[in-house]
């Protein structure tokens, strides 16, 4: 994305906040002006302050709320490839993760030869007929 159009989304999301905030202010002070007339003004204000905690807890609940998986239809899940469970492993234990590679880099800084076989074998592998289907 360019500068402009990130400028741009900020500012819209700014107007939407401000309108957000002007429309939350308005109907609290509209919630209270209906509310001090029937049970006075701490009334009131115990009214507003319980519509607002039953907002923040349906928004809680809507946001921890687990989404339930659906059920498939009896096919296995494919099997993890080899770098979906480097990068599991390398999120379970992020330190080992971080040692491995140092030592990947000493490997590779100390014997280029190693380099130029693997990059020569990762091209030399895409170039490669694919075999019949």
């Amino acid at each position: 994305m360019n500068l402009p159009r990130i400028l741009s989304l900020a500012a819209a999301l700014a107007a939407v906040a401000a309108a957000a905030a002007v429309c939350v202010v308005a109907g609290s002070f509209a919630l209270y002006a209906v509310a001090r007339a029937y049970i006075g003004p701490a009334g009131g204000a115990a009214v507003v302050a319980a519509a607002f905690a039953v907002v923040a807890v349906a928004v809680a609940w809507i946001a921890t709320r687990k989404a339930a998986p659906k059920a498939g239809a009896g096919i296995p899940p494919p099997p993890a490839s080899p770098i979906d469970k480097v990068v599991a492993m390398a999120k379970e234990h992020p330190l080992v993760a971080v040692g491995a590679a140092a030592v990947a880099v000493t490997v590779m800084v100390r014997n280029p030869a190693m380099v130029t076989a693997l990059v020569s074998a990762f091209l030399a592998g895409n170039s490669s007929p694919k075999p019949p289907k």
